[in-house]
């Protein structure tokens, strides 16, 4: 996670999974996340797998120049690309793991932006794969944002956020051992010929 507010993000995430694989969507509490606020998304997972934004942050829809409010996320793509948001999205939901994706928007008038994307999957009543958080965040805040929206939106780079924990006790007998310490030079019987 390169920038700031994936950082936030995910800490905060984190902080409120406890042992679990994702948080419950209640207890998300905006207040907390203030500071980044305009930058996070939550998207809604329909039974077929389809995600569309429940609640966007202002920031994130002065990118689009408009209310991504009820959007499905695969449209933010070019339709030759849809997979790639869908492929995400199974991943967060069917894998319950997060995942930050290099991003690169081009606007209507050609300005090229570099952005970070987190998707980290939530809890709703139980159910561990009907909501999503995530932030968008531009690597610098362009000018022109809120004035020309992106027409193009592409992924360059994916990561998966597993769930590292510490080892059980149990298990901690079987993680990887250091190697022995080994000399670089062996000392051989005899000596100095005379």
């Amino acid at each position: 996670m390169k920038h700031a507010t994936s950082r936030l993000l995910f800490a905060y995430w984190d902080s409120l999974r406890g042992d679990r694989a994702a948080p419950e969507r209640s207890q998300i509490e905006p207040g907390r996340i203030r500071h980044i606020l305009a930058d996070t998304f939550i998207l809604g997972i329909d039974p077929e797998g389809r995600a569309h934004v429940r609640l966007a942050g202002t920031r994130v829809c002065a990118l689009f120049g408009r209310d991504l409010k009820g959007v499905e996320f695969a449209s933010l793509w070019l339709a030759d690309r849809r997979a790639e948001p869908e492929q995400l999205i199974d991943l967060v939901v069917n894998d319950t793991v997060g995942v930050v994706a290099g991003m690169v928007g081009q606007s209507e008038l050609g300005s090229v932006i570099g952005l970070e994307l987190i998707v980290l999957p939530l809890r709703h009543h139980g159910a561990p794969n009907r909501r999503a958080l995530g932030a968008l965040s531009p690597s610098a805040v362009p000018s022109w944002l809120g004035l020309t929206p992106l027409d193009s939106f592409e992924m360059r780079s994916l990561r998966v956020i597993g769930n590292a924990r510490p080892l059980a006790p149990g298990l901690a007998e079987f993680a990887a051992t250091p190697a022995t310490k080994r000399w670089p030079f062996v000392v051989l019987d005899g000596g100095l010929c005379s």
